[in-house]
């Protein structure tokens, strides 16, 4: 399964205005995109935030670094095909959790996002 990175503003803000699950390590926004979409619907979308809350520079770029290793390893297992989400780092929490706890906060994120779906 193809992961392509969202880089402009109006995808992160349909994105926001979707589904959301809340984790203790971060917040998942998921949405399904529409048949009008440019976007190729065998893909899977996804996308990293982390505001001003999180810490200056240097924790924001840490807490999206781990963001994306863990959309790498676990999005390819649990994701649909023709989502978006987005990754949203918590303060504090998405440094200082441990990536084991991450990892299962994402898929069981993933699972009662698409338990909803259904």
């Amino acid at each position: 399964m193809a992961l392509e990175t969202l880089r402009v503003r109006p995808d992160f803000l349909r994105a926001a205005s979707a589904r959301r699950q809340g984790t203790p390590g971060f917040l998942l926004q998921a949405r399904a995109r529409g048949a009008d979409e440019a976007a190729d619907p065998s893909t899977v979308r996804v996308g990293f935030t982390c505001s001003k809350k999180v810490g200056n520079a240097v924790a924001r770029n840490r807490a999206k670094r781990r963001l994306r290793a863990l959309a790498r390893e676990v999005l390819p297992l649990g994701a649909r095909p023709g989502w978006d989400y987005v990754l949203v780092g918590r303060p504090g929490a998405t440094i200082a959790r441990d990536y084991a706890d991450l990892r299962a906060d994402l898929a069981r994120a993933l699972a009662q996002i698409h338990g909803a779906a259904k």
